[in-house]
């Protein structure tokens, strides 16, 4: 298993990384013995890697960090870097190795002085391996100032440092940051290839397997955690019910705030073990006495986390937020496909009887209203309107139609 089996549908990209991957022993090599770069190389110092969610931006930034590091054998026979058992490889995947920093983010941005906390790390040597890989797998939450901060690095980096970074369009990251980087967009991988990776990797029944893949689009993180869920398919079915429950006022706030609810015991359920954790480990490290007192001058420390589990609980909501709109928009897609007797294959095949009935009730051009109306969500949800406010005028909209 090398380390590109997880990269899947993207065949183009692999190529590309493989080339520069082999490239970059030569860039090596040129580098230490202080001679000119060789010309035609395919290797660069920055790259940024866009595509839709569930392309798998972050899982072609982290194969090639691997591949960057591998140390097989077979390498000095002219054997493809990234086989996925050596040290390298291995421990460049599961986050252990020396050289290779992945940073992902759960707040809602990232801020100066993480940046510059990263720009630092950049500029020294590698330990053990060749390269100093700093994988950025949020690089559209940068700030302003932090990506100020980024660009100055980027513009000029150690001899022996490659950024990678990831984001979902080329608008997402400054101008300036993108045309320092090599740029490669990945594709939403095939449903029969996601398919095909939850039954071979994951044990995941055939069927199941098919219908997680179709509903989730390709996306394959998503598809895995709806095959493997009970809760997420509960989640997915009371959100594609929501059409057939917006048809008055009161079921519209109802509809809206249960949404909301939902949501919030989402974050919920996912911070409060993340947070006692986090905060039981930094009492200990700030000497925190038996009885939970804690030694003068820490309470600005605690406030810190505070406020950053907070945030974090605010973005975990937002995600969760989104996900079920993604549901949405793709129920109304399916509707749309039914009304005009498209070929495209129906991704919601569990809510046939819904589909048909809102195809009937309405028009393709109510149709298109309804998914700019969810649309108009998400924006308003991304320019931090109160949520229940976004969510309510969403089904509103839906309900006119």
């Amino acid at each position: 298993m090398t380390v590109w089996d997880d990269l899947v549908g993207q065949d183009r990209v692999q190529d590309q990384l493989g080339a520069a991957a082999r490239d970059a022993d030569a860039l090596v090599t040129a580098h230490s013995a202080g001679e000119p770069v060789p010309s035609g190389s395919k290797m660069t110092h920055a790259w940024l890697f866009t595509g839709p969610p569930g392309s798998g931006r972050s899982t072609a930034a982290r194969a090639f960090a691997a591949a960057l590091q591998c140390t097989s054998p077979d390498r000095a026979l002219g054997g493809a870097p990234g086989c996925g058992f050596c040290d390298g490889c291995h421990t460049s995947l599961i986050g252990t190795h020396a050289d290779v920093e992945v940073v992902r983010t759960d707040l809602l941005s990232i801020g100066v002085k993480e940046t510059r906390q990263l720009v630092r790390r950049a500029q020294l040597s590698p330990a053990v391996g060749r390269w100093q890989v700093i994988v950025l797998e949020d690089a559209d939450r940068l700030t302003e100032g932090a990506g100020n901060v980024l660009l100055k690095a980027v513009e000029e980096p150690a001899p022996r440092t490659v950024w990678l970074l990831c984001a979902p369009s080329l608008e997402d990251v400054l101008p300036t940051i993108r045309s320092r980087c090599r740029h490669l967009t990945l594709r939403t991988p095939p449903v029969d290839a996601v398919a095909d990776v939850l039954i071979r990797r994951d044990g995941i029944d055939p069927e199941r397997a098919a219908s997680a893949a179709r509903a989730t689009q390709g996306h394959i993180d998503r598809a895995r955690r709806l095959a493997t869920d009970e809760k997420a398919r509960s989640r997915r079915a009371a959100v594609l019910g929501l059409p057939l429950r917006v048809e008055d006022i009161g079921g519209c706030l109802k509809a809206a705030q249960e949404l909301i609810d939902t949501a919030t015991d989402d974050a919920k359920q996912v911070s409060e073990e993340v947070d006692a954790k986090e905060t039981e480990e930094m009492k200990a490290a700030l000497g925190a006495a038996a009885g939970g007192r804690m030694p003068r001058g820490t309470a600005g420390v605690m406030k810190e986390l505070e406020d950053r589990q907070k945030r974090r609980k605010t973005r975990t909501q937002r995600d969760s937020l989104d996900l079920a709109l993604t549901d949405l928009t793709g129920f109304y897609r399916d509707v749309l496909a039914i009304q005009l007797g498209s070929r495209i294959a129906i991704a919601n095949t569990d809510a046939q009887d819904a589909l048909d009935r809102i195809a009937r009730s309405s028009t393709p051009e109510r149709t298109l209203r309804r998914i700019e109306a969810v649309t108009a969500c998400r924006r308003a949800l991304d320019r931090n309107v109160a949520p229940l406010l976004a969510v309510e005028a969403m089904t509103m909209a839906l309900r006119a139609g």
